[in-house]
C-alpha cells in the first residue's frame, strides 16, 4: 500500500518536502550522480536537469472522448452506488489497443480472487458477481485480450464521468545497506515506542480515529516530529536499515511509500513502508506555490526538486513545516505491493479510492494526455485518491517512468468496467451511446 495511500505525484504541489541536510550530513556534501539508463531505441531522448534529475515529460496531447451529460456527484456523496450511474459506451467502441488490452488482463487475473473474496466498499458489486469474469481470465489468450473485456464487461458511468488522472512510480536512489563515504543519510525502521491508539475504544463520537504517539513517563504524548529525528532523536537505537545518498531524493521516495536503493555496486534493495509518526502531514509544494517560490513551469515534482537543491537551508526549514515522518522495511520478492497486498505493475496498475470503484476492477480513461489512455486496474489507494472517477496512475520504476508520473496531471473522461448485467440489476439508464473519435494521437 503506498503510504499516504497513494500520494499522487500532482499532489506533490500539495504534498511534498525538501532540500534537508540531516545532522549526519556535513556541510557541502554533495550527492553522487543518478545513474542514467542506457537508451533503447524506442525512447525518446532524455533531458537532465541539475544533479541528474530527469526533466518532466513533455505530455502528448489527445482529445478526450465525451462523457454523457450528467450531473456531478452531488456534495457529500460517499460511494459510487449514491453518485448517480448511467451506461457508458459500448467496450468496441473504445480506442483501446492490443497491448494495452493484455496488459490489462495480466492484471485483472492476478487482481480476480480479491474481487471474489472482498466486501466492495463501492456498494456497486457482489463478489460473485465477478467469478465468471475470473474463471475466465485464467485460460484466456493474452493475444485476445480485448475479446475478453467486450465478453464479459459493460462500461458504467459514475456522476458525470469527469475524471483525473495523476501519477505515482517507484523511485530509485542511491543506497547502500551499509553506511559509508557518500551514503550517510539513514533509512529508519519503525520504532518500537510508537503507539497506536484508537478512539474508539474512548467515545463512541470518535470511532475509527487513531492517533500515534509514545509515552514520557506517564504521559502519552505526540511522537518525535520530523525536525526531531533530522536533528537526532533517534540516533543510537540502531534503527538503520540502510543509508541514502541524497536527503532530498529519500523524502521524495517517502512520499511514494515504496522504492529501490541502488548501491555503488550495482546491488538493489527494495524498501516499503512499514510506519508513520503519526504527525501532521504538510504539503510543502502548496506552501512553495503559495509563496511564489515555483517559478512559472516549475510546478512539478522535478521544479521542486530543483528548487530545494539550490537552496538547501530554506528548503531544509520548510521541510520541517512537515512534521510527517516515514519508515521502512525491507521487500523481498516481487513488488511493490498495492493496498490488495498484490504487486502493481508500471502502465496498467493505478490507485484509486475504492468507495467509487472496485479494488481490483477495470477503468477506461480518456483522458487530454495520450499516455493515460487505456484500460488501469485498481490495485491501489491513496489517502490523496478520493472521490469518483479519480485515478492515479502508476508508471513502474526507472528515469522514464520519473519523468512521466512526475508531471502527469490530466483531464478528461473515465468509465468503469462492471460485470456484464450489473447496471440492469442495480436499476440504472439505459445503455447510450457515445460516438468514439476516428483518430487519437
Amino acid at each position: 500500500m503506498r503510504i499516504w495511500g497513494g500520494v499522487a505525484l500532482a499532489a506533490l504541489l500539495s504534498a511534498c518536502s525538501g532540500g534537508v541536510v540531516p545532522h549526519s550530513v556535513e556541510p557541502g556534501y554533495s550527492p553522487p550522480p543518478r545513474h542514467v539508463p542506457r537508451e533503447t531505441p524506442r525512447e525518446n531522448p532524455r533531458v537532465s536537469e541539475p544533479h541528474g534529475n530527469p526533466a518532466v515529460r513533455q505530455p502528448i496531447p489527445a482529445t478526450p472522448l465525451a462523457a454523457i451529460p450528467a450531473p456531478a456527484a452531488p456534495a457529500g456523496t460517499l460511494t459510487a452506488s449514491s453518485a448517480g450511474l448511467l451506461a457508458g459506451p459500448s467496450l468496441d467502441s473504445l480506442p483501446l489497443s492490443d497491448a494495452g488490452a493484455a496488459r490489462a488482463l495480466t492484471a485483472y487475473r492476478l487482481s480476480c480472487p480479491s474481487l471474489v473474496r472482498r466486501t466492495d466498499a463501492s456498494g456497486l458489486t457482489q463478489g460473485r458477481d465477478w467469478q465468471p469474469s475470473c474463471d475466465a481470465a485464467k485460460t484466456w489468450p493474452e493475444r485476445d485480450a480485448r475479446a475478453f473485456f467486450s465478453r464479459w464487461f459493460e462500461t458504467v458511468q459514475v456522476a458525470d464521468g469527469k475524471a483525473q488522472a495523476t501519477g505515482y512510480y517507484e523511485p530509485e536512489i542511491a543506497g547502500s545497506r551499509h553506511r559509508r563515504s557518500g551514503y550517510e543519510v539513514p533509512v529508519y525502521a519503525k520504532p518500537d515506542d510508537i503507539i497506536e491508539v484508537d478512539l474508539g475504544q474512548f467515545s463512541a463520537d470518535m470511532k475509527g480515529k487513531k492517533i500515534r504517539g509514545r509515552v514520557a513517563g506517564k504521559t502519552f504524548i505526540p511522537y518525535y516530529d520530523r525536525k526531531d529525528i533530522d536533528q537526532g532523536a533517534l540516533d543510537g537505537r540502531g534503527l538503520e536499515i540502510a543509508w541514502a545518498a541524497d536527503p532530498i531524493e529519500l523524502f521524495f521516495l517517502q512520499i511514494q511509500g515504496s522504492g529501490r536503493l541502488r548501491g555503488p555496486n550495482g546491488e538493489m534493495m527494495r524498501i516499503g513502508f512499514a510506519g508513520q509518526n503519526g504527525r501532521e502531514y504538510v504539503g510543502i509544494g502548496a506552501l512553495m506555490r503559495e509563496r511564489g517560490l515555483l517559478q512559472p513551469g516549475k510546478a512539478s515534482m522535478q521544479g521542486i526538486m530543483e528548487y530545494l537543491r539550490t537552496h538547501p537551508e530554506e528548503g531544509r526549514d520548510i521541510m520541517w513545516e512537515n512534521k510527517s515522518y516515514v519508515f521502512f522495511q525491507e521487500l523481498k520478492g516481487a513488488g511493490p505491493n498495492g493496498s490488495l497486498g498484490l504487486p502493481v505493475t508500471g502502465q496498467v496498475s493505478a490507485a484509486v479510492d475504492p468507495k467509487f470503484i472496485p479494488l481490483g476492477a477495470p477503468v477506461f480513461l480518456s483522458m487530454d494526455r495520450a499516455e493515460a489512455n487505456g484500460l488501469w486496474i485498481a490495485q491501489d489507494t491513496g489517502g490523496a485518491i478520493k472521490g469518483s472517477n479519480r485515478v492515479d496512475t502508476f508508471w513502474g520504476a526507472g528515469d522514464d517512468a520519473r519523468a512521466i508520473a512526475g508531471g502527469m496531471n490530466a483531464r478528461g473522461t473515465a468509465w468503469l468496467l462492471l460485470p456484464a448485467g450489473t447496471l440492469s440489476r442495480l436499476g440504472g439508464a439505459p445503455i447510450a451511446t457515445v460516438p468514439a473519435p476516428t483518430h487519437q494521437r
